[in-house]
C-alpha cells in the first residue's frame, strides 16, 4: 500500500477524478445522500490516499483552520476496503500532516455515528450531541494534540 499527500494543486487531473469518483461512489451512491460533495475547502486542502494496484483503497482531506472549522480539521474519511486497518492508518497519516502542514494543536471532525470507535482509538474525543448532517447521524469529535516544550 503506498500513501500519497499531496495539496490539491498538485493533483493531476487523473487524480482528482479518482478521488471525486471515490467519494462520489461512498458518500453519495453508497450511502444514498444527495449532497454538494465537491466544496471550495477541496481547493485549500491536502488529499491523503492510500493505493495499491486496483486504486485508492482509502482517503482523506486535511483542511486548515476555518476552512471549515475554527480549528484544523479532517473530514471525507473513506476505507475501501472495511476491517482491514485501513481507516486507521489513514487516518494516523491526516493526523501527522495536520501537525505538519498546519502545525495543528487541536484537530476537529464530525464522524458518521458507526465510525466512532475508529476515532475514539486516535484518541478523540465526543464534543458534541449527536446531529443528522445530510440526514446521516453525527457528532463532533476533538483531538488535542500534546505537544513537548
Amino acid at each position: 500500500m503506498e500513501l500519497t499527500v499531496k495539496h490539491f494543486r498538485e493533483l493531476t487531473a487523473e487524480e482528482l477524478y479518482d478521488i471525486y469518483r471515490l467519494r462520489a461512489a461512498v458518500f453519495v451512491v453508497e450511502q444514498n445522500c444527495v449532497y454538494q460533495d465537491v466544496d471550495d475547502a477541496d481547493k485549500t486542502a491536502y488529499h491523503l490516499w492510500l493505493s495499491d494496484e486496483d486504486g485508492i483503497q482509502a482517503y482523506l482531506r486535511v483542511l486548515q483552520k476555518g476552512a471549515r472549522f475554527e480549528d484544523v480539521s479532517i473530514g471525507r474519511v473513506i476505507a475501501v476496503k472495511r476491517r482491514r486497518r485501513l481507516g486507521s492508518q489513514i487516518l494516523a497519516a491526516g493526523i501527522q500532516t495536520a501537525k505538519e502542514k498546519f502545525q495543528a494543536k487541536r484537530i476537529v471532525i464530525e464522524a458518521q455515528i458507526y465510525a466512532r470507535k475508529l476515532y475514539e482509538n486516535a484518541g478523540f474525543v465526543q464534543t458534541s450531541g449527536e446531529f443528522l448532517e445530510d440526514g446521516i447521524p453525527h457528532i463532533q469529535m476533538t483531538l488535542e494534540l500534546v505537544t513537548c516544550p
